[in-house]
């Protein structure tokens, strides 16, 4: 009672309530950091108030553990790994939705049926259907196809600067563990063996994470981010960090830009720069970016590739630089709507470490129910204001070639 006394007259008296924390933190900066019985009757004599013994001792104890607080929060506690307690559902409340079947719907559209072409290098712009059916068929090795995009990593990137690091030695030992499974008969799936690349905001164990950053140039974590874990499960091979934009930010990087290989006196634009040119040139089968406010859709368009942005929380991005906590989604970049779905197929879902990625919503997708859906819809002034009339040349090219497909345009 004697100490809630205290504190209401030291709450209540205006002089006491800015002289005594005063007081205390001057005393406490004069060479110990913790609050004594002495302190805390010195202050009080100061604001006219009498302690007993009982009371200053009681009183000293609780302000102790609020000043062990206070410095607790000065540390640094969470860094870009902490888990942020961001919840997310897309289904709508109070609406019952099926549960999810217990085989997903996956139908990929199945390659044409073909030989390995007669020069390695000219499987470098075939989809990931086609390559898998080399592989799986041992028409050609993981380690020569990862021999030939490293090879066209080294040779393009002078022109395209859009390498942050090789991951040589990690993607010769991915492919020859590949080349053995598949050997064996143990055949992951349509990603086993196939190399690609991420965008250097994603960790990746064994190698430098810069954030495009000069300052983050010795960077390493020590754990693969889950993406990279899941395309590692998948059979996938990791050959390259590829560029971002300094600290996830357009296509400028500490090392300078990286360039769009259709024009190459022109930026790739957004920050997954890096995994929309490598994939446009040919450097990987496909690269995994990320989006907070355009950087997969920019660069996608920018290079003439299909770039995914997933719905925010279907993709863990545990292990991955955070840009926006609310915003950021991890997606795939390739060449070919359908290796987007494949590559979504393998990445998707929770980890446990993401607490935005929802249980129970599986990956769908049906190539075989036809090539185009039979309704588009499109904003004409978003085509048709604030552009170029080049870029309105090619909207229209655009929209006459979805008409011709047989599309409805709504």
């Amino acid at each position: 009672m004697k100490r809630r006394a205290f504190l209401a007259a030291f709450a209540g008296t205006g002089f006491a309530t800015t002289l005594l924390p005063g007081v205390l933190w001057a005393q406490m900066q004069q060479g110990t950091k913790v609050v004594t019985a002495e302190m805390v009757r010195e202050a009080a004599r100061l604001a006219g108030l009498e302690l007993t013994d009982a009371d200053a001792q009681d009183l000293t104890a609780s302000l102790s553990s609020l000043a062990r607080g206070a410095e607790g929060i000065d540390r640094r506690t969470l860094t870009n790994a902490s888990p942020l307690p961001i919840h997310f559902d897309p289904r709508p409340h109070g609406v019952a939705i099926p549960p999810p079947p217990r085989e997903p719907l996956f139908r990929i559209e199945a390659p044409p049926a073909g030989r390995r072409p007669a020069s390695i290098d000219a499987c470098a712009f075939l989809s990931i259907s086609e390559l898998a059916q080399l592989l799986r068929t041992r028409q050609i090795t993981s380690t020569a196809l990862t021999g030939m995009y490293l090879g066209r990593l080294k040779k393009h990137n002078a022109q395209l600067n859009c390498v942050a690091q090789l991951t040589e030695e990690r993607a010769l030992a991915e492919a020859g563990a590949a080349d053995k499974e598949i050997a064996a008969g143990r055949y992951r799936g349509l990603l086993h063996g196939v190399p690609y690349a991420v965008k250097d905001i994603i960790a990746a164990r064994g190698y430098p994470t810069r954030w495009g950053a000069k300052p983050l140039e010795a960077q390493m974590f020590d754990d693969d981010a889950t993406v990279v874990r899941r395309l590692k499960e998948a059979g996938a091979v990791l050959v390259a960090k590829v560029t971002t934009g300094e600290l996830a930010f357009g296509d400028q990087w500490a090392g300078g830009r990286t360039n769009n290989p259709w024009n190459p006196q022109q930026g790739s634009s957004g920050s997954s720069a890096g995994s929309a040119s490598a994939t446009a040139a040919g450097l990987v089968a496909f690269a995994i970016g990320s989006d907070t406010g355009g950087s997969i859709l920019f660069p996608a368009a920018r290079c003439g590739i299909v770039g995914l942005r997933p719905t925010f929380g279907r993709v863990s991005r545990a292990g991955v630089m955070t840009a926006g906590s609310s915003l950021d989604k991890i997606g795939p970049m390739c060449r070919r709507v359908q290796d987007c779905a494949i590559v979504l197929q393998a990445i998707a879902g929770p980890d446990g470490l993401d607490l935005a990625v929802p249980e129970g919503i599986p990956v769908t997708f049906d190539a075989t129910k036809g090539r185009y859906p039979k309704r588009i819809g499109y904003v004409p002034a978003m085509l048709a204001g604030g552009t170029s009339a080049d870029a309105r040349a090619n909207n229209e090219r655009a929209l006459d070639t979805v008409k011709a497909l047989g599309c409805t345009l709504v």
